[in-house]
């Protein structure tokens, strides 16, 4: 379950830091200038201390973006190439942002989603009085496995979902407003 902190604000916003980060990476296509939000999707660290959350953005005109990021709240060791920034949240505190595909966290979490079949997080969203409620989600995410264990795999994150379709042995397919059919965000290669 993740918990989404309804009366929290956060400095910079995600929206801001996307604006920033994005157009400094390789596979970025399009206008930071005019991003769009298509939804995200969340995972639970089985410990829970690390965030995972994956956006789905358009910038302008270009492709769809896939931009997985993990909230920690010290730095991770070893992965300052992966450093998006740090954001400071009124309820959490300062917050360390990684593009996820170098963090432990995020692998073991998304290899287990996909092997087993594993679906998003479900949302929480908390408010200040105790009070709780589901949130919907705006993308949903099913991974194409059915066992129990995870074994050791490679694992490929599609950062422009929607082209082709990757070769792997299981793969997490995601559905969103205006994406009605399965599309494939992350493949798992068995080693």
């Amino acid at each position: 379950m993740a918990i989404l902190h309804a009366t929290a604000d956060i400095t910079p916003t995600k929206p801001e830091l996307l604006a920033t980060w994005l157009p400094t990476q390789p596979w970025f296509a399009g206008d930071a200038t005019v991003l769009q939000h298509l939804g995200a999707y969340r995972f639970d660290d089985p410990d829970g201390e690390v965030g995972i959350e994956t956006h789905l953005v358009r910038a302008g005109d270009g492709p769809v973006l896939q931009v997985p990021w993990t909230y920690r709240g010290a730095p991770l060791d070893g992965a300052e190439s992966f450093l998006v920034g740090t954001m400071e949240h009124t309820v959490l505190g300062l917050r360390w942002i990684y593009d996820a595909i170098g963090d432990p966290v995020y692998q073991a979490v998304l290899a287990a989603t996909i092997l087993t079949g594993g679906t998003q997080a479900e949302l929480v969203r908390e408010f200040a009085d105790g009070r709780t409620e589901i949130a919907e989600p705006s993308v949903r995410v099913k991974g194409s496995g059915g066992g129990s264990d995870v074994p050791p795999v490679d694992l490929e994150v599609v950062r422009l979902p929607g082209g082709p379709t990757p070769e792997g042995d299981e793969v997490l397919t995601g559905t969103w407003a205006g994406a009605d059919e399965p599309i494939v965000l992350a493949v798992a290669r068995l080693r």
